[in-house]
């Protein structure tokens, strides 16, 4: 990924892609693994809500998304999966959290298309790859909405 592309992204995610971009197979499993447990606990009050919602459904593993709105206009992501069964998936959610939330709409819909498979490159795990980005889209799908229906309308 060259240094053009990586300045539109927020820089945690810059700096974490340019790691995983040096590291071998094993030292980005290794990576992944640290990262999953890195992974925001699902707060109570969003673990009593009817999941149906907020479940990714692309995803093979069981992932559900909580996407919380914050007063200030900043967006706030929640994930509940099960970090022991599917580190990946944790560790790309924690990565991703890790540069969006307590941030504007725009800094998630900012993620570039190509995210997924840039993190993922050289660890064999394609499989995972479509339900990984269908978890980033819906986040930029909501984003999108946040985004939107902030934006002023003119009185009519």
């Amino acid at each position: 990924m060259s240094d053009i592309a990586t300045e539109s992204l927020p820089p945690s995610l810059a700096k974490t892609l340019r790691q995983f971009r040096t590291l071998g197979r094993e030292d980005k499993m290794q990576a992944l693994l640290a990262w999953s447990k890195k992974l925001e606990p699902l707060p109570a009050r969003l673990a009593v809500l009817d999941r149906s919602a907020f479940t990714v459904s692309e995803c093979q593993t069981r992932v559900d998304l909580f996407p919380e709105h914050n007063a200030d206009g900043t967006l706030h992501f929640f994930a509940d999966v099960n970090a022991r069964q599917s580190p990946t998936i944790a560790a790309v959610l924690a990565i991703t959290f890790s540069a969006i939330n307590d941030q504007p709409p725009a800094v998630a819909l900012a993620l570039p298309p190509d995210f997924v498979r840039l993190l993922m490159q050289d660890i064999g795990l394609g499989a995972r790859e479509s339900g990984l980005a269908a978890m980033v889209d819906r986040i930029k799908r909501h984003a999108r909405g946040i985004a939107t229906s902030s934006t002023p309308r003119p009185n009519t």
